[in-house]
């Protein structure tokens, strides 16, 4: 009897190994859900334990899904019905990556200038039109090591994203991922910089894409300082580099560690299987 409280007890105090914050990506294909297939995903998301929806922009290039009484608010509404709390993407440019590939460190400069300013271009339009019930804003803008291997583009991002966040209501999201062109303490070293300005900062784990190897992605996670969230990968890259991308469905590597967790993405969970596609 002892031995079975105290099993019972030990599992009160674990983490629950869960996805309670999980990330959405709105593709224009998911206009074609339902009101009640929306209700029916937001009510099993929220019945497998999560609670907070990061959704990874509320417009991508010339796309807005709707705008304020289009099917991306509407089906957000109902998630908040369904008691999940949002953090909400702002603007993505398609090319981004395209983009800051082509740059170099002035030009990069000027190009994140500008998309900070469509991104508070759609805060002000959203937080005026969209009238959701916002928890934290989540900038689509990837970080990663190659671009911004270079010392002097990092504190030039520092400066922006400092000025950016000021203009903010709720806390501001971001994510990172790892090229391996930084070692894992100095990549540690500025997550940690930035969530020390107020911002919420997640790292990939990259198990999905598998672009490093699995020891390499673990010294990474390994020289995180606590404070910076982990996303677990719910897929399996399958496209070639030079493809467009497809993946698969694959379990994240949810662990009991210090830091927060977040999974990518809804679209690749068990319960959302026949409502959203897949890429």
């Amino acid at each position: 009897m002892r031995t079975l409280l105290a099993i019972c007890m030990l599992a009160l105090c674990l983490p629950a190994m869960a996805d309670q914050r999980l990330f959405y990506q709105p593709l224009n294909a998911d206009a074609a859900v339902t009101p009640a297939q929306w209700q029916q995903l937001w009510r099993a998301t929220r019945a497998q334990g999560v609670a907070t929806l990061i959704v990874q922009w509320s417009a991508y290039g010339d796309s807005d899904f709707g705008g304020a009484q289009g099917w991306l608010a509407n089906s957000l509404r109902q998630a908040h019905a369904q008691g999940l709390e949002l953090v909400l993407g702002l603007y993505m440019d398609p090319a981004y990556y395209q983009r800051i590939g082509e740059l170099d460190a002035d030009g990069l400069g000027s190009y994140w200038k500008s998309q900070l300013g469509r991104s508070l271009g759609q805060y002000r339009q959203v937080r005026e039109q969209w009238r959701l019930p916002v928890a934290g804003w989540y900038l689509p803008m990837e970080l990663d090591d190659l671009h911004f291997r270079d010392s002097d583009r990092r504190q030039a991002l520092f400066s922006q994203l400092q000025a950016f966040n000021r203009q903010l209501d709720k806390p501001l999201h971001l994510s990172a991922f790892s090229a391996g062109k930084l070692a894992p303490r100095v990549n540690g070293a500025w997550l940690d910089q930035l969530a020390g300005l107020g911002l919420r900062v997640w790292w990939q784990d990259g198990a999905g894409t598998g672009r490093l190897p699995a020891l390499v992605r673990q010294g990474y996670e390994q020289a995180l300082p606590c404070r910076v969230g982990v996303v677990r990968e719910a897929f399996r890259q399958v496209s070639a580099p030079e493809q467009a991308f497809r993946a698969e469905p694959a379990e994240p590597k949810l662990a009991a560690g210090c830091h927060a967790e977040a999974v990518f993405a809804l679209r690749y969970r068990p319960w959302a299987r026949g409502l959203l596609p897949l890429n």
